[in-house]
């Protein structure tokens, strides 16, 4: 079965259209230069998720929340607040929380790192397995910012001021980094690569 490169033809990163490629061509419905693939796509996926993998430590470890209550500080990771919501017998909250925190980020690096490790190597790859493994780290990607929501209205229904208030800490901030930095690093990847590898 040809491909589309093979026949000479290129689908637009912006629109979709599938249009004959020509050097420094430019797409006729959006404008956008056209690209038969995106440059250097494998080296950018890599390095995000490398940088991902370095916040987790810091998402992981330091305070994602501050928690003032008449006078009283408790700090909370991500860990400590689902070990909490446990023990206060909310599980099925703090199972959702645990799922969104920490085996989702852990997973879609794992996943994404796959794909790329899968690139490199020489033998070929099952590419429709590689595809179904990207789709899905792709679709769970907008769920990650579930943890940010929730301290987000926690800080704006819970916040009283002197007595009482609730404010994200520096492990919130890290946390945002490694879902940024993942969905950016799934963006970049550049899956023809798959059928291009496949083709060979």
């Amino acid at each position: 079965m040809s491909s589309a490169r093979e026949m000479g033809l290129c689908g637009c990163h912006t629109c979709g259209l599938l249009v004959r490629y020509r050097y420094h061509a430019v797409c006729p419905r959006c404008g956008n230069t056209l690209q038969v693939r995106t440059p250097h796509s494998l080296a950018w996926s890599w390095g995000l998720l490398t940088l991902a993998t370095f916040m987790l430590l810091p998402a992981n470890l330091l305070p994602i929340t501050h928690f003032y209550n008449k006078g009283l500080l408790q700090s909370d990771t991500i860990f400590s607040g689902i070990m909490m919501l446990y023990r206060s017998k909310m599980g099925g909250i703090a199972t959702i929380v645990l799922t969104a925190s920490i085996l989702v980020p852990v997973g879609k690096i794992l996943g994404l790192g796959w794909i790329c490790w899968q690139l490199q190597r020489a033998k070929p790859v099952r590419r429709k397995r590689q595809l179904v493994m990207y789709r899905v780290i792709d679709f769970i990607g907008r769920w990650s910012m579930l943890d940010l929501f929730v301290i987000s209205l926690m800080v704006a229904l819970v916040d009283r001021g002197v007595l009482l208030s609730v404010s994200a800490g520096p492990g919130a901030t890290a946390f945002a980094g490694v879902v940024v930095l993942t969905m950016m690093s799934a963006r970049m990847l550049d899956t023809r690569l798959l059928w291009d590898k496949a083709a060979r």
